[in-house]
């Protein structure tokens, strides 16, 4: 399976979901900067390896892993995204962030499962 082309079309969705609830400030991948393409990547990435050594994390796992993640890169909690303060409202627990937010983690999960389920069927077939 392919990270890139997962990774790809989870932030198109994430991208596309942001606009009905409001937020357009999320650009395409090719005019995303390489700090949020390879956050993405590294997110299905981690759901990739977990799923394929028989763990299926709930979806909060998927944020909690990308809280630690920015945490390392010395991310804080900010009211808005400000990439040069590395401040981000969703630098949160994962109980605490609202709704709205919580659902980009669960298309983001419902993406990567269904590569990887269509990928492992294609192996049994094989």
């Amino acid at each position: 399976m392919e990270y890139e082309q997962v990774a790809r079309i989870c932030h198109a969705a994430n991208k596309a979901y942001c606009e009905t609830i409001g937020d357009l400030s999320q650009r395409s991948w090719r005019e995303a900067e390489d700090w949020q393409r390879n956050s993405a990547i590294k997110g299905v990435a981690f759901r990739t390896e977990s799923l394929a050594n028989g763990v299926a994390p709930a979806a909060s796992a998927q944020h909690e892993s990308w809280l630690a993640e920015k945490a390392r890169e010395g991310w804080k909690f900010g009211p808005v995204k400000d990439v040069q303060r590395k401040e981000h409202p969703c630098f949160l627990p994962y109980e605490e962030l609202p709704i709205e937010q919580r659902i980009k983690d669960y298309i983001f999960v419902a993406i990567v499962d269904a590569f990887f389920k269509a990928h492992q069927q294609e192996k049994q077939a094989a």
